[in-house]
């Protein structure tokens, strides 16, 4: 184990997006720093590989649109902020409709080069089991939601809070040239543009209404991963699952027509093959790799079997040769109740030498956990700096993120603290425009969309007022 003698340096614990984050900052600061990351002598069981940053459940940030998706608002506020994970993102994206996805390695692949060729960066493979030393005065725990039991169990120790636990559904991914083109076609939902201008994004398999019904009876009835610790063998009836990672099943158990108003929704969908009729159900495939070679199922999480995972996805039209280059799967996430454990600048109040990032935190999705890495960062280069410490306005998305983990959004004594994506319920509202710019009354969805933007927009201006105020220096 690494142990420095430079009081300036600042030990981070893993490197996933929150730690490559925090270390980035860091060290464009001027802060030296270690990373820590087990994977290369120890892995997990949802990594693949050794590279920083890796992407487990997904290859899409979500929606890129910052004026009226809060996903894409906290993009642009990374941006802003010199975020090193956007930086790889958007050198890497693929087509997505909408939405930001990317080559995972080649992304990976930027983000490792980067902060390996700093000179104020040194990654140590290496497990931290338990606490860290005494003599590391400054640590940011970013090992995520599957940190090492034994550091898990210190900072238990620590606390004296239940770890919260919930469990998180990996997608199959599918070779591009097993899917049968005959059937399926490719198309972006209503033919909207994603950040690289592409509007047929999407491989979509359409499902007749018997087709659908057949699919959600051998869906139901597959053999499934159980975790005896907390079902008893009905679906839903115990599992803490993540609600916006839902696996297909468990959803398809809430009722037989939940995914076709979910993530097998046919709607702003044209089936252009001759003859074709309008689908009952369609199932998208997004590409997952810049070469165009792969796509993973969107919204297709599950905890099926492998082998009832081949049998029930060939029964799925346009897939009944596919080949998967990985089958889905389901991992146990933990993390930490932060309001009760953390203060307003991530730092654990029973011993306030560790700061955490991350998902372990109570955020979730990959931005999320990159933003509280950015956060955490920042926050420790102004200690070493011997600079104040200023959180972000609560009116940013960044502000938002840090006032939900850190308490500001729960009241009550029934409040319950469960982890969460960004969204524009964490910003103080604002009063939605009654007309629009040409003086034509808003109305409903019209009037919610302008809300939206305004908030979005007062957002960026408060977000680069706190940039130019704070004297930690930006990374270029």
């Amino acid at each position: 184990m690494v142990k420095s003698e430079m009081k300036s340096v600042v030990h981070i614990i893993g490197g996933g997006l929150a730690g490559s984050e925090a270390a980035w900052a860091l060290a464009q600061a001027g802060v030296p720093v270690i990373v820590h990351e087990m994977r290369g002598v120890k892995g997990t069981e949802a990594h693949k590989t050794d590279q920083l940053a890796e992407l487990v459940c997904s290859n899409s940030f979500r929606s890129d649109d910052w004026q009226y998706n809060a996903v894409g608002l906290l993009h642009a506020e990374l941006r802003e902020a010199g975020s090193l994970i956007m930086a790889a993102a958007d050198a890497h994206q693929v087509p997505a409709g909408g939405a930001l996805a990317v080559d995972r390695e080649a992304f990976a692949d930027m983000v490792t080069a980067h902060l390996m060729a700093h000179p104020l960066v040194t990654v140590v493979r290496e497990e931290i089991s338990g606490l860290p030393p005494a003599d590391w005065d400054s640590v940011i725990v970013a090992a995520g939601p599957l940190a090492s039991p034994a550091l898990s169990e210190a900072v238990h120790g620590l606390t004296g809070q239940d770890s919260l636990a919930f469990f998180d559904a990996i997608a199959p991914i599918v070779h591009a040239d097993s899917i049968n083109m005959d059937v399926a076609w490719k198309q972006s939902r209503y033919d909207k543009p994603g950040p690289g201008g592409d509007t047929a994004a999407y491989i979509n398999c359409p499902l007749s209404e018997d087709q659908y019904h057949a699919f959600i009876t051998a869906l139901l009835a597959a053999e499934k991963t159980e975790f005896k610790d907390w079902e008893t063998g009905e679906i839903d009836t115990k599992t803490p699952y993540f609600e916006a990672c839902l696996p297909i099943e468990v959803m398809a158990a809430r009722g037989p027509e939940t995914l076709r108003f979910g993530p097998m929704k046919p709607v702003g969908l044209t089936n252009p093959h001759p003859g074709a009729h309008q689908p009952y159900a369609v199932v998208q495939l997004r590409q997952d790799n810049a070469l165009g070679t792969l796509y993973n199922m969107v919204g297709f999480q599950t905890k099926m079997k492998y082998g009832a995972q081949t049998d029930v996805f060939r029964m799925i039209p346009g897939l009944e040769d596919a080949a998967f280059a990985r089958l889905g799967g389901i991992h146990r996430n933990t993390f930490l109740n932060s309001p009760q454990v953390l203060d307003a600048e991530l730092r654990l109040k029973a011993m306030p030498r560790l700061r955490f990032a991350g998902q372990i935190t109570g955020v979730e999705g990959y931005v999320e956990s990159a933003a509280m890495g950015l956060l955490a960062g920042r926050f420790a280069a102004a200690e070493r700096l011997g600079q104040p410490i200023m959180p972000p306005p609560p009116t940013t998305a960044l502000g938002g993120l840090i006032g939900h983990i850190t308490g500001g959004f729960l009241t009550g004594p029934k409040a319950k603290f469960q982890p969460m994506n960004i969204n524009y319920g964490l910003l103080p509202p604002m009063d939605a425009p009654k007309r629009d710019a040409e003086g034509n009354k808003l109305k409903g969805p019209e009037r919610t969309r302008a809300k939206k933007k305004l908030m979005s927009e007062r957002a960026l201006t408060d977000i680069k007022a706190w940039l130019s105020q704070s004297r930690v220096p930006l990374p270029v």
